[in-house]
């Protein structure tokens, strides 16, 4: 069938055809524009109005909206409707006629059509390190802002306070108390800009004291951006094994002057670490005069059982506890923070003048509003349920599609450890998802040594949720390719 529209200025004619009416829409669309009929930025009606003009079930434009978005076509915007993407003018001559995981895979010829989708890189991302930022609470946040600005007198926009906002410290340390089980005051906190900065100004102070001597104990399977800033600081390395229960005390305890946790939920293996080992592991640091840092990076997100309680508890004065905005709201925020030990306050905002990194006092004020008025503790409800389910869904398709693939660390969190069959190489795995469109990254990424057989660290943060069904079906149909 053939049809037109013209709705918000546009006046297209489509043709519709053959018998899979959404598969033709989808095609229609792609072909006004690569053809420039549909330009970039160009609103395209809703999906009412076009299934009134077309004749078919709204559901089926909407299908074809949600894959068309999640392609890249198309772009929607909450309230305001669906665009043509403005990256579509470069994307003229670009296949993307059925879903990779309806065809068969093709070798790519030099300038065709998988060439330019290899060089336009995967469409879904499914690495970890990020949350579902179309979570992000728009309007409350708006509204905190606006809030906090209404009654914040003029001082509180004047040059800030290194330790950050009275306010927000305040209501981190209420929070923190409450919801972690942290020990904290006002001034033990200390805002940063997120964690690697927290660890940046810690590794100072560290290396500060050791004189050049102090050591740093990390779990062996981790970000190795923070062994690769600890360094550049002047502090050396020592690997601690990680095992079932989490990360293993007692390793070159000696030596150490300072350890660095994962405890609630392991990075990326997604254990937590045994009660017996946290007392181990704060009895040595009081027994020694060490440190222990605790990243908190996501511990709000435990599905199976309440959250577990902050190491920090154990022993305020011996243990720092880090925690971020990264995975509860956004990265991009960049805000983080610290509860120290009363002797290391000072130093510690010593480094940090002496770096000369201080954060937006706005988004301070609207953080602090947010806190106070119940709407963290709301989205960190709302999240949970999220990432739970998108867990749940990515368990059940594996275990029907891929069940060789063994899906841990399950329990908490917004990623997931699948470990592969041993005749299964990580970067065949790893080339089959790009194959089909889809970003993973394999355990090996993670350790400077990888004792442990192939894995994929698989996050389910990053897709929207209109695209997060078809990166898991994508990622399904590439893992059956090579288990």
């Amino acid at each position: 069938m053939s049809k037109s529209w013209a709705t918000y200025g546009v006046d297209l004619h489509l043709d519709v055809g053959g018998p899979r009416v959404r598969t033709g829409l989808e095609h229609a669309l792609r072909e006004a524009v690569r053809a420039g009929r549909l330009r970039p930025g160009v609103r395209l009606p809703s999906s009412r109005d076009l299934a009134a003009d077309l004749g078919i079930a709204r559901n089926t434009v909407a299908d074809a909206y949600g894959q068309l978005v999640a392609e890249g076509w198309l772009t929607a915007r909450t309230g305001s409707g669906t665009y043509v993407s403005a990256s579509q003018s470069e994307r003229v001559g670009q296949a993307a006629a059925l879903p990779l995981t309806d065809r068969p895979a093709q070798a790519a010829k030099p300038g065709g059509r998988a060439a330019l989708a290899a060089r336009a890189g995967p469409r879904y991302d499914l690495r970890p390190g990020a949350p579902a930022l179309s979570a992000f609470p728009r309007r409350q946040w708006l509204a905190a802002a606006r809030a906090a600005l209404s009654v914040a007198g003029d001082q509180v926009l004047d040059y800030p306070d290194s330790r950050g906002l009275p306010a927000l410290r305040a209501s981190l340390a209420g929070y923190l108390a409450r919801a972690r089980g942290v020990t904290a005051s006002p001034d033990r906190v200390v805002i940063c800009g997120g964690f690697t900065h927290s660890l940046a100004l810690l590794c100072r102070v560290l290396a500060d004291r050791g004189s050049g001597h102090a050591v740093l104990g990390i779990e062996e399977f981790g970000h190795l951006v923070y062994r690769r800033l600890a360094r550049a600081q002047g502090l050396r390395m020592t690997a601690l094994r990680v095992d079932e229960q989490g990360a293993v005390p007692g390793l070159a305890a000696g030596k150490l002057s300072a350890v660095l946790l994962t405890p609630a939920h392991q990075f990326p293996l997604g254990m937590t670490l045994a009660p017996r080992r946290r007392t181990a592991f704060v009895a040595w640091a009081a027994d020694s005069g060490g440190l222990v840092v605790e990243d908190d990076y996501d511990g709000e997100f435990r599905f199976d059982r309440q959250p577990v309680g902050a190491m920090q508890a154990l022993a305020p004065e011996h243990v720092v506890y880090a925690g971020t905005a990264s995975k509860s709201l956004a990265p991009g925020l960049r805000l983080g923070w610290l509860v120290l030990p009363a002797a290391m306050v000072d130093a510690v905002v010593a480094a940090k003048e002496e770096l000369g990194a201080n954060n937006s006092v706005l988004d301070q004020l609207t953080m602090a509003r947010l806190i106070d008025s119940g709407g963290y503790d709301r989205q960190i409800r709302q999240a949970r349920l999220v990432y739970r389910r998108r867990r749940d869904a990515l368990v059940a398709a594996l275990r029907e599609r891929v069940p060789d693939v063994r899906l841990t660390g399950i329990a908490a969190g917004q990623h997931a450890l699948a470990e592969l069959p041993r005749h299964v190489q990580e970067a065949d795995a790893i080339e089959h998802a790009a194959r089909h469109g889809v970003a993973v990254q394999g355990l090996s990424s993670f350790t400077e040594a990888s004792p442990r057989g192939p894995a994929l660290v698989v996050g389910y943060g990053r897709p929207a949720d209109h695209a997060f069904s078809t990166a898991v079906g994508r990622l399904c149909a590439a893992l059956a390719e090579v288990v």
